[in-house]
């Protein structure tokens, strides 16, 4: 009887992690950006091993939330701790594609606005960019130029 209901509970098992995982996906990944120069550390306290600083507007997933801290991930993949008072509500988005043209609308053959080239942080300027033009995210250079970028071609959303 044991037996069985092992059998039967790794037989489940795959399809259980498959549906979870779903689930997380259709939830969405929350994403902030450093609001000033921000220290990582391997552990949430400031008496922990100091790891390497990011600079501001540096877009962050955030894995975990723990009493004043993040659990979070960088563009590179790095998992680390900020304080969470480093970070901002402000969405910043960093270009991971050698380059990429900012378009005047969100549709492959509109003007191009500017180029910008890779691990330039653009503004996130519509929070709607997965309903509103899916595929594509409205941001803002730092100079004022606003555009649409490819999401395949930026990591922050």
């Amino acid at each position: 009887m044991l037996a069985r209901s092992l059998a039967l509970i790794a037989s489940l098992a795959p399809s259980l992690v498959l549906s979870l995982g779903l689930v997380a996906g259709a939830a969405g990944a929350e994403f902030h950006s450093t609001s000033e120069t921000a220290v990582l550390y391997d552990a949430p306290s400031v008496r922990a091993k100091p790891l390497f600083v990011l600079g501001r507007e540096v877009p962050v997933e955030v894995i975990v939330a723990v009493e004043g801290w993040y659990k979070i991930r960088d563009a590179t993949g790095t998992v680390a701790w900020l304080e969470k008072k480093s970070a901002a509500d402000r969405r910043t988005v960093v270009v991971r594609a050698s380059a990429a043209d900012i378009l005047a609308n969100p549709e492959a053959s509109a003007a191009v606005v500017f180029k910008a080239e890779q691990n330039v942080l653009l503004e996130l300027a519509d929070a709607s960019y997965a309903t509103s033009s899916p595929g594509w995210a409205k941001v803002r250079h730092r100079d004022g130029q606003t555009g649409y970028v490819r999401i395949s071609q930026v990591w922050g959303l």
